[in-house]
């Protein structure tokens, strides 16, 4: 067989027929609807159900976003200010310190009912919406700063106009609102072991322990009703920081006083 002759066609066609009844191998078929359409769009909802799922179990066991909706934290936290709750700070054997900034349920303390009228639908999305730091927060839900903790005595206020805890006085010149003095309302309280005396950066405008003094509880808080500690301000961009604890508490926890809070650890 010679080397140099042509190739034959492997497929080739025959040749094509005379006459008017001949007819194209390549005969146009229709197209078919585009049955992948439905499956690429069922896909993409799953993977946005499984991404809400996922969103809320981080946002129900490890860190919610929580929206600022009053001006009682000033200026540590502002209106408007979204901060992430660590739901995690206190768990696994880890405990409210002084000085920490706490988001935590109200009911039994600051609030005397059972919040039965936040059911239903509208409830449930402001509660998804509160979830997602979208919303304001459930009104049963505040934000305050820890100044004592059980076996604590907090009293306002010594002659310079300070709030000790045991007998310690505090420095709260790094985070109360300017021109606030520490109270204008005096107490003394002994914080029972289990509960928190919490008050607002913004002593002048903030519902706090001391609004509460003649209720159960004496104002106090207890603590398995903290759902966290403000970590983070992560909103508006601008003023994204750490929310780290006060240095005015040192001298309280270097004095060994207060139970088991009395260390940081």
């Amino acid at each position: 067989m010679s080397t140099h002759e042509p190739l034959a066609d492997r497929d080739s066609a025959p040749a094509p027929e005379d006459g008017a009844g001949a007819s194209s191998r390549s005969a146009a078929v229709p197209a078919l609807p585009d049955a992948g359409r439905p499956r690429r769009w069922v896909g993409g909802l799953l993977v946005a159900v499984v991404c809400v799922l996922v969103l809320a179990l981080v946002n129900a066991f490890v860190a919610q976003p929580f929206a600022i909706p009053s001006g009682s934290m000033e200026n540590t936290l502002r209106v408007g200010d979204r901060v992430v709750v660590n739901k995690l700070a206190y768990r696994f054997g880890g405990t409210v310190h002084r000085g920490d900034v706490v988001v935590f349920d109200g009911r039994d303390s600051f609030l005397q009912d059972d919040g039965a009228g936040s059911g239903g639908l509208g409830g449930a999305l402001r509660q998804l919406g509160s979830y997602l730091g979208l919303a304001s927060p459930s009104e049963t839900d505040f934000v305050k700063r820890v100044v004592g903790v059980g076996g604590d005595r907090v009293v306002c206020c010594d002659r310079q106009d300070r709030i000790t805890v045991n007998g310690v006085p505090v420095d709260e010149s790094g985070y109360l609102f300017p021109g606030d003095t520490a109270s204008s309302v005096p107490f003394d309280i002994e914080v029972p072991d289990g509960r928190l005396w919490v008050m607002g950066d913004h002593r002048s405008d903030s519902r706090d322990s001391r609004d509460h003094l003649g209720e159960p509880g004496g104002g106090t808080v207890p603590e398995d009703r903290v759902i966290g500690r403000a970590d983070w301000v992560v909103y508006p961009v601008g003023r994204w920081h750490h929310l780290r604890r006060p240095g005015g508490y040192d001298a309280v926890d270097a004095a060994g006083r207060g139970g088991r809070h009395g260390d940081q650890g």
